[in-house]
């Protein structure tokens, strides 16, 4: 439910300056201030290619063969940008972690954020008929299968987890509460409940939607690759608020995008979005206060030196989009 958009150039989102002092609406780079020789695409783009690699091992064909080939549509879908298990891995490697041992529960989190891609895009809810520039799982097989297919790699996910980590690098009570987050975010206090009142909620919702159906991928990602690498507790809740953050500022700048190309009855059909409730100056104000609130929790992790900067990069790029994958 978030991270979801596909691999393509697409023009920054630039942010006038305000007649007000409160607010800024420039959005500013962090960590190109910090260390300008870090190279996010490459680091990005290099995972991408070991995490693929590994999703296509992880869902073989077999019976019934058509299950797995929707779930293997979905997963696999060329031009993913693999963001949940990325900020995963560097979370975990930002606390001293292997990233060997990251890759199942990163692998999980693109299985679990895949199925809840089928399933919002279903006619009975969000009803869209296509996602990253391809037909939905459910215009390809059939709401049936597509169904079947997300009820299928939630508990794959699960036991991917279990099954593929290595015990001699993460302790098992560790893996517990790997599970237990993945089980809280997509629960029914967690992205299920955002999906029910983007539903049937008032516009007064918007923020309980945005944070549930959005920020909370963005959160367990970044949790998970600190609870796997044995982070503290203050840290951890420290990538929460920062992972959160940015799973919300990366809707809105694409909302924001959005609402720049497309057309009014496209826009009309988005769910419940800052642009959509309030308009486009207040969804860039959200987004500077977003990035601002994601950089105030990495600061506090001063300590870990450059090991932090992947996930400044990773803000910046959900703010200003300054690269494209496709180059």
């Amino acid at each position: 439910m978030v991270f979801s958009t596909v691999i393509t150039s697409s023009p920054h989102v630039r942010f006038p300056m305000a007649t007000t002092p409160i607010i800024r609406r420039t959005i500013r780079c962090c960590a190109a201030t910090i260390s300008p020789q870090f190279d996010l695409k490459t680091y990005w783009k290099a995972l991408i290619k070991e995490i693929d690699q590994k999703l296509d091992e992880a869902i073989p064909v077999q019976y019934p063969q058509q299950i797995y080939e929707a779930m293997r549509y979905s997963v696999l879908a060329k031009g993913a940008k693999r963001a949940p298990p990325v900020m995963c891995v560097a979370a975990c490697e930002l606390f001293g972690g292997n990233r060997l041992a990251a890759f199942p529960t990163a692998c999980a989190l693109e299985m679990v954020h895949a199925a809840s891609l089928i399933h919002d895009d279903l006619p009975c809810m969000d009803d869209d008929p296509s996602r990253r520039g391809k037909p939905s799982n459910h215009t390809v097989f059939g709401v049936d299968m597509a169904i079947l297919a997300g009820d299928a790699l939630f508990p794959l996910g699960f036991r991917h987890i279990v099954s593929h980590t290595p015990t001699d690098l993460v302790p098992e009570t560790r893996l517990l509460r790997v599970v237990a987050e993945i089980a809280r975010a997509v629960g029914s206090t967690g992205m299920a409940a955002g999906q029910f009142l983007d539903l049937e909620g008032g516009p007064n919702a918007v923020d309980f939607v945005q944070e549930k159906k959005f920020g909370e991928m963005g959160q367990c990602s970044a949790v998970c690759g600190a609870l796997l690498a044995g982070a503290s507790d203050d840290e951890i809740q420290r990538l929460r608020k920062y992972g959160r953050a940015v799973g919300v500022l990366y809707q809105v700048v694409d909302d924001i995008l959005d609402a720049k190309t497309e057309t009014d009855e496209k826009n009309k059909k988005k769910g419940k979005s800052y642009v959509s409730v309030y308009g486009v100056d207040k969804a860039m104000e959200v987004a500077e206060d977003l990035r601002s609130q994601a950089k105030r929790e990495l600061d506090g992790l001063e300590k870990y030196g450059e090991k932090v900067l992947p996930l400044y990069s990773f803000l910046d790029y959900a703010a200003e989009r300054g690269f494209s994958f496709a180059s």
